[in-house]
C-alpha cells in the first residue's frame, strides 16, 4: 500500500533525457498525465510506484472535484483501469465529503465495475485516513455517510455470481463491506444472495481459478470451460501458454479466439501481442482477432501519418509481472489506426514502416530500428516536410530535445507512460493519455466538433 504522506508537487525543468519540459501544465493536465496509463504502485523506467502514487494524490488535491470525479470514470469506463479509479475516489471521498449533491455517492457508485472493487477502494480509502486494516484488527472502520451510501449502491449491480468469484479471504472480505454498508436488496433473488454471502454459505462460482485451485484435472476443465462458452476473452488470452502445455485441443481454442465470447471488445490492443508472443501457434487467429477490433474503430478521414517511439526506455516492461513492454503497447496502437495512413518510427533516426495491419504492423514498427536514443523534435522537423492532415505521436515523452510545432492540421501526442515531466505540450497539440484503442474514438470525437 502506498504512503499517505505526499510532498509537494515541485515543477522540474527537465525530462528524465535532459529536454526541457513544458512548464505550462494546469493541474488537470498534470494528473491527467500522471493518470491514464498508469499501473498503479508499479515501477517505470525512470520512475518508482510509490511516487507516482504520491504524484497522483498530490495532483488530485489541486483540481476541482467535479473534475477528479469525471477523470475518475474515465479511467475506470473508457481506459478499463482498475487501482487508479479507486485511489481517485479515495481523494474524492475526503475532498467533496460535505456536498449535497451527492457527488461522491453517484460516483463511487459510477466507477465500481467489479464486486472485488468494492473491498479494495474500502483498503485503499482507509490507508488515505490512516486506518489501513489489518488481519488481527476486528474493529470495524468508521465511513463517510456518502461513500457508505455509494458502495451500497454499487453492491446492488452485483449477482450471484459476480460476488462469489470475487468473495475472497482478503483482510477485507465483501461480507465486510455488505455488513458496513447494509445494501438494499433490489429483489427477492438478490436478497437471498446477500443473505448467503452473510452466512458464508455462498457457492463457488464455476470459472477457471476456482476448478484449477481445487485439483480438478487441468486438461479436462480448459476444454470444458471453452466448450461451455465459460471463460473470458481476456483470461483466454492471458491463459493460452496454459493450454498448451496441458495439450488442450487446438480447435477449440481457435474456435475460442474466433468467437470473441466474454468481452473480447474490451480486450487492449497490447494483449493480442502478449498472447502471440506466449503461443505463438495461435497468431494467425488472434492477428485475424486483432484486425476484426480495428475494422470496428471509426476510419480516420484525410492522411495520418503515426510516429512511434522505439527509444530504449520504451522496452521497459508495463508493470513488474508483465512480460509486455511500452514500445510493444505502442506498437499495437498504431496498428490500430483505421484510414490511410504512413507509420515512421523514431529513436535516434526515424524511419518508415510498412503500414499494416495486426501483428504484421507490430513487428514492422519494432525491428525497424535500434532501440537507443530519443529525438523527437529531429523526428517531428522530418514529418513536417511531408503531405499529411493529421500527426499522431505514441511515445513517453522523454527526448533528448524540446519538441517541433507540427505542421499538421490535427496532431495529437500520445503519452503511454507516467513520468512527471513532458514535452508535448504546445498551442497546437493535443495531448492523450494511455494505451487503449478509445483513443481513437476520442480523436473522432474531437474532430466531429
Amino acid at each position: 500500500m502506498a504512503r499517505k504522506n505526499t510532498k509537494a508537487v515541485v515543477e522540474a525543468k527537465q525530462t528524465h533525457e535532459g529536454a526541457p519540459a513544458y512548464p505550462h501544465l494546469s493541474p488537470l493536465q498534470k494528473l491527467r498525465r500522471s493518470t491514464l496509463a498508469n499501473f498503479l504502485w508499479e515501477d517505470t523506467f525512470y520512475e518508482d510506484g510509490e511516487a507516482i502514487a504520491d504524484r497522483i494524490r498530490g495532483q488530485a488535491e489541486l483540481v476541482t472535484p467535479d473534475d477528479l470525479a469525471a477523470l475518475a470514470i474515465e479511467a475506470r469506463k473508457r481506459f478499463n483501469m482498475r487501482h487508479v479509479p479507486l485511489l481517485l475516489l479515495a481523494v474524492l471521498a475526503r475532498r467533496a465529503a460535505g456536498r449535497p449533491d451527492g457527488l461522491v455517492r453517484k460516483t463511487i457508485a459510477t466507477v465500481i465495475s467489479r464486486a472485488d472493487e468494492l473491498s479494495e477502494f474500502l483498503t485503499i480509502y482507509w490507508a488515505e485516513a490512516g486506518r489501513a486494516p489489518n488481519a488481527t484488527d476486528k474493529q470495524p472502520k468508521k465511513l463517510a455517510a456518502q461513500v457508505k451510501k455509494g458502495l451500497a449502491e454499487a453492491f446492488r449491480k452485483f449477482d450471484a455470481y459476480g460476488l462469489s468469484k470475487y468473495n475472497r479471504d482478503t483482510v477485507v472480505k465483501l461480507r465486510d463491506v455488505m455488513f458496513l454498508v447494509h445494501p438494499k436488496a433490489k429483489d427477492a433473488a438478490q436478497e437471498q444472495v446477500f443473505k448467503a454471502l452473510a452466512e458464508k454459505t455462498l457457492e463457488s462460482p464455476d470459472t477457471w481459478e476456482v476448478a484449477l485451485s481445487g485439483g480438478a484435472d487441468k486438461l479436462a476443465t480448459w476444454e470444458r470451460l471453452l466448450e461451455e462458452g465459460k471463460l473470458g476473452y481476456l483470461a483466454l488470452l492471458r491463459n493460452l501458454r496454459n493450454m498448451v502445455d496441458v495439450k488442450v485441443n487446438p480447435d477449440l481454442i481457435i474456435r475460442a479466439i474466433r468467437k470473441r465470447a466474454n468481452g473480447a471488445e474490451k480486450v487492449l490492443p497490447f494483449r493480442f501481442v502478449a498472447a502471440a508472443k506466449a503461443a505463438p501457434q495461435f497468431e494467425p487467429e488472434l492477428d485475424k482477432s486483432l484486425v476484426l477490433s480495428l475494422a470496428q474503430l471509426p476510419p480516420m478521414h484525410g492522411k495520418t501519418i503515426v510516429l512511434v517511439d522505439v527509444s530504449g526506455s520504451m522496452d521497459h516492461p508495463l508493470s513488474a509481472k508483465s512480460d509486455m513492454h511500452r514500445i510493444e503497447a505502442a506498437a499495437a496502437l498504431a496498428a490500430f489506426v483505421n484510414g490511410d495512413r504512413r507509420i515512421f518510427t523514431f529513436s535516434m533516426d526515424v524511419k518508415e514502416v510498412p503500414p499494416r495491419p495486426g501483428m504484421a504492423g507490430v513487428d514492422a514498427i519494432i525491428n525497424s530500428q535500434a532501440h537507443s536514443g530519443t529525438y523527437l523534435r529531429k523526428a517531428i522537423t522530418e514529418i513536417n516536410k511531408l503531405p499529411h492532415d493529421r500527426l499522431i505521436v505514441i511515445t513517453d515523452e522523454q527526448t533528448a530535445d524540446a519538441v517541433a510545432e507540427p505542421v499538421a492540421k490535427h496532431a495529437y501526442l500520445i503519452n503511454v507512460a507516467t513520468f512527471e515531466n513532458g514535452v508535448g505540450y504546445g498551442p497546437k497539440w493535443v495531448h492523450i493519455s494511455g494505451f487503449s484503442e478509445h483513443i481513437f474514438r476520442y480523436i473522432a470525437e474531437i474532430e466531429a466538433l
